[in-house]
């Protein structure tokens, strides 16, 4: 039963038993073939092929395998040679962008260099005039043409006036330009040309000119002087072509007037500054004077009184009393001989070391003297509606020199002064400690000197608003 076709075919038939071994071997034929029967039921079911129908179904198989090989080979062919293409493309896109980006760099570079170059241009025709500038580079005035007194530049700036109108007037030869430039074949109309463009290009030089004058200030005049030389400059450039310019003796001229014009304003400025001062000084001089009239006739009165008292006290035989006057009268005879000192003397007064924390902060004093009968008189007026709080006193003493030991302190504290400028201003950055050490060398011992300034408003008004800040808190 277990046996296939193959042994049944080899298997030995024996000579007895022939019938049984063919109804055996029937059996399993039967057997076999109802195997085979399922086995190719279950082919048929299963879409098996024959041997020879798996060969075609294999070489039809192996056909189109070749064929999808080569279309695949093909199509990589292809795709090799797109991508080839595409990066060909992209290359010369790269490339064409690269050149674009240069052009656009040289572009640009070329632009920016161009800019620069104007910028350049700009600053060196570029003048600075806007005043808060013009006031932090000024220095100390120095005079170009130095002349006794105000009256002194006005004649010579008048007699300057008069030359340039001169040179500006007609073949003045304030402008120069070319002598052969030649319109419509016609020499004449050149030289016409050349001298109507040659007078627009002087009007603008005067127009400019005269705009610097009339703006003039000392410390505008280097300012005044680039802009004009910057003007005379684009004058020449834009003229190049028929060779008109304005004349150097012309610009020489116009130069000068400026010059001169700065050196007026300040000699105007610096007189009219002494004629303040002087007109301060004879105001305090008869400030003094009339309070020395006053203290004499006071002191005079007084004498008087005492004359008649001691007359009567003679008159009636009291010794005592008339030595008791007679002592008063000699102290009012000393006081008087004191006054007359006073007034005689000019340099005699009072040395004052004052402070103004409220104002000026704590290291600012300022160093004076009075020749004032009463010294805090002065003091008040300083501390007048011009500063918030009042000065405090800190040093004040008599001295027969207060002049010179007014300009000694002024001298020994010049690095410390605030005002270099004008020296009338005699602020110092210095402590009152500081100070008295040079007081103490100066004029002796001093009698009394406060080193903390009372400040009693100022310190109020820190306590006031101390406590507003502590009540909203």
């Amino acid at each position: 039963m277990g046996m296939d076709i193959a042994e049944l075919a080899e298997r030995p038939i024996p000579w007895l038993g022939a019938r049984a071994l063919a109804a055996e071997l029937q059996t399993e034929m039967r057997g076999l073939l109802s195997k085979l029967a399922a086995a190719n039921k279950k082919l048929a079911e299963t879409g098996a092929l024959t041997l020879v129908e798996l060969e075609a179904e294999r070489d039809r198989l192996q056909g189109e395998v070749a064929v999808q090989q080569t279309a695949l080979k093909l199509k990589k062919v292809s795709a090799e040679a797109e991508i080839a293409a595409m990066r060909e493309q992209l290359r010369r896109e790269a490339d064409a962008q690269s050149r674009t980006l240069s052009q656009q760099k040289s572009a640009a570079e070329a632009a920016v260099d161009a800019a620069q170059r104007d910028l350049r241009e700009l600053k060196q025709q570029l003048v600075a005039t806007e005043e808060i500038v013009l006031l932090q580079e000024a220095g100390v005035y120095a005079y170009r043409h130095p002349l006794t007194d105000v009256v002194a530049y006005e004649k010579r700036l008048a007699e300057l006036e008069g030359q340039i109108k001169a040179m500006a007037s007609k073949d003045g030869g304030a402008a120069e330009g070319t002598t052969n430039w030649i319109v419509n074949d016609s020499a004449a109309e050149g030289r016409k040309m050349v001298r109507d463009f040659s007078k627009l290009m002087l009007r603008a030089f005067n127009a400019e000119a005269d705009n610097l004058v009339r703006g003039m200030k000392p410390y505008k005049l280097e300012a005044s002087k680039e802009r004009l030389s910057k003007v005379a400059d684009t004058i020449a450039r834009l003229g190049k072509t028929m060779k008109i310019r304005i004349s150097h003796d012309y610009y020489l001229l116009r130069m000068q007037e400026l010059e001169l014009t700065a050196d007026y304003l300040e000699k105007m400025a610096e007189e009219k500054e002494l004629e303040r001062k002087e007109r301060e000084r004879l105001k305090e001089e008869r400030k003094v004077q009339q309070e020395i009239e006053r203290e004499r006739q006071k002191l005079e009165k007084e004498r008087k009184h005492f004359d008649n008292a001691l007359e009567a006290l003679v008159a009636k035989g009291d010794e005592d009393g008339a030595a008791r006057v007679r002592e008063q009268l000699a102290d009012v005879d000393k006081a008087i001989s004191d006054v007359d000192y006073r007034a005689a003397n000019i340099r005699a007064g009072y040395v004052y070391l004052i402070s103004n924390i409220g104002s000026f902060g704590e290291r600012m004093v300022k160093v004076g003297m009075t020749r004032r009968l009463d010294p805090l008189e002065r003091i008040k007026e300083l501390s007048d509606a011009s500063v918030p709080f009042n000065f405090d006193v800190h040093a004040l003493f008599f001295s027969k020199d207060a002049v010179g030991i007014e300009t000694a302190m002024h001298d020994r504290l010049g690095d410390a002064r605030v005002n270099l400028v004008n020296r009338r201003r005699e602020f110092f950055h210095a402590t009152p400690l500081e100070v008295k050490a040079h007081l103490a060398e100066l004029a002796g011992e001093l009698l009394q000197f406060q080193e903390i300034p009372e400040a009693l408003e100022y310190r109020q008004g820190l306590a006031q608003r101390k406590g507003a800040t502590e009540g909203l808190a």
